[in-house]
């Protein structure tokens, strides 16, 4: 049964969004606006503003007058139980929220419910907590006193600025609370940028927050397509961009970021993230592995895999399981609490897919279930698995960001790891086996930021999260994001 949209929700798209700018939202002052589009049918649901350099300028200002004015001066305890209050808001709203995001993005109801909302309070919560954990470090010089004088020091961590969050349209309310809590709770400022395809939850988060306490100008939005996105990195007032998505673009966010001013940047970005099944793993353990590794979401979460590498001898095996499995799922409207799986988020990745499809078909890979577009409104893709003709496929090379596995089968042990370290990419990767002294040996040896076993894209706030090589820069989560936020400071005091 489809899900009856709350009234709040009806309410909220016939508003003239624009952005959320010093505490209020603004409407904008450019006439261009974005017709946002829900994927299920294609269908317009509202519109928002495209940022205009006044715009941008008045949201600038805004957060480095609060930055100077007060949030750098809040006491750590406070600015956490603001993120705490907001936590606790975002799970009151998270019907209407979730509805939001599902109409926005594609994602299923019950994942934008059980997962994106609840996922996102718990982060906060995390972020929270780490306001009071922000520590220096004191330290005994070596420097010689020449009377009765003394020498100490100490450091202190104390906040970057005003931080400017770059936000994709996969998961538009987790990704935005890991970078402006970031912020919030180091006492930075932040200015979120939502993506152009999924602007509307971030909007409403706004003005929740500005109900848990957060102050006027501490948390601002900024709607537009890639040009508000630079105007905002290149702005001599951002003191920090940390940007989520693909690589292309992240090389070029980091290349502007330094050109600037030297403005510090953190990159999540994607790759071509693999599974690799070790020969002890039971069929049945290595099909449900697959469909957590690769097929959550429509598959369009950064860290989900899309390489899987299975022993020679069973991959016929897993083939014809897997493909069995994701036949058995019926598509439907997103909104309805029963369909197993929604549309992939827009028209231009539908096309982009589809593409990935007809040069895989080129080359000579085997499509084995899937490698199409479904005929119905909207922008639904098949579930697909494609068994590559040889380890030069492009699939095993370039990202596809939705539902789509790609496999080969390996010989040995060695094979295995090469395979799996191939590549620029080094985000996550998982391995899968009964043998815990065979997992530990190969754990070093396989080049990624965050390595699963026996699991796969899970994701804990208490967990340091970022990638290798063209994978990104920096680390969200833990205490680490820390480091990024803040600037350190050496004091040195003769006595």
């Amino acid at each position: 049964m489809r899900v009856a949209l709350l009234p709040e929700v009806t309410a909220f798209l016939k508003r003239q969004h624009g952005h959320f700018i010093d505490g209020q939202p603004r409407e904008g002052t450019g006439a261009e606006r974005i017709e946002v589009i829900n994927p299920s049918d294609d269908q317009p649901i509202a519109t928002v503003a495209t940022a205009t350099s006044s715009d941008i300028e008045a949201a600038v200002a805004s957060s480095l007058s609060a930055f100077n004015s007060s949030w750098r001066h809040t006491l750590p305890a406070q600015r956490a139980e603001v993120l705490y209050r907001l936590a606790d808001l975002l799970e009151q709203h998270r019907e209407a929220l979730a509805q939001l995001e599902t109409l926005q993005s594609g994602k299923l109801i019950s994942l934008a419910r059980n997962f994106e909302i609840t996922t996102a309070a718990a982060f906060l919560r995390h972020y929270a907590g780490a306001a009071t954990r922000i520590t220096g470090e004191t330290i005994t010089p070596s420097i010689p006193s020449f009377g009765e004088e003394r020498y100490t020091a100490f450091t202190r961590r104390e906040p970057l600025g005003v931080v400017v969050g770059i936000v994709p349209w996969n998961f538009s309310i987790m990704i935005a609370v890991w970078k402006f809590a970031s912020a919030l709770a180091t006492g930075c400022t932040a200015i979120i940028k939502s993506s152009e395809f999924t602007p509307l939850t971030m909007l409403r988060i706004a003005e929740i927050a500005l109900d848990a306490g957060v102050p006027a100008g501490v948390l601002n939005v900024i709607n537009g397509k890639g040009e508000a996105g630079s105007a905002l990195i290149s702005h001599q007032d951002v003191a920090k961009v940390s940007f989520t998505g693909s690589v292309p673009t992240g090389i070029a966010v980091g290349t502007q970021a330094l050109q600037s001013r030297l403005t510090r940047f953190t990159l999540e970005l994607g790759g071509k993230n693999a599974a690799g099944f070790l020969p002890d793993c039971p069929i049945d353990k290595i099909i449900d592995g697959i469909f957590e590794s690769g097929f959550i979401n429509q598959g369009q979460i950064c860290a989900a895999a899309e390489r899987f590498y299975v022993p020679q001898p069973l991959l016929d095996d897993v083939l014809t399981g897997i493909k069995q499995r994701l036949e058995q799922l019926q598509p439907g409207d997103p909104l309805d609490e029963q369909a197993d799986y929604g549309p992939v988020a827009n028209r231009a990745h539908l096309e982009k897919l589809n593409a990935a499809f007809a040069k895989a078909r080129q080359e000579g890979d085997q499509v084995i279930t899937g490698g199409h577009v479904l005929d119905r409104p909207g922008c639904y893709v098949a579930p697909t698995i494609i068994r590559a003709h040889s380890p030069n496929a492009s699939l095993l090379h370039e990202e596809t960001f939705g539902p789509v596995g790609t496999f080969i089968g390996y010989d040995t042990e060695q094979q295995l790891i090469e395979a799996m370290n191939a590549g620029p990419y080094g985000l996550s990767a998982s391995l899968w086996t009964n043998n815990l002294s065979k997992a530990l040996q190969l754990i070093p040896q396989i080049n990624a930021g965050t390595l699963w076993v026996n699991m796969h894209t899970l994701l804990d706030p208490a967990v340091p999260f970022g990638g290798i090589k063209s994978s990104g820069m920096g680390r969200e989560f833990g205490d680490e994001f820390i480091n990024d936020y803040t600037e350190l400071k050496s004091v040195l005091v003769r006595y």
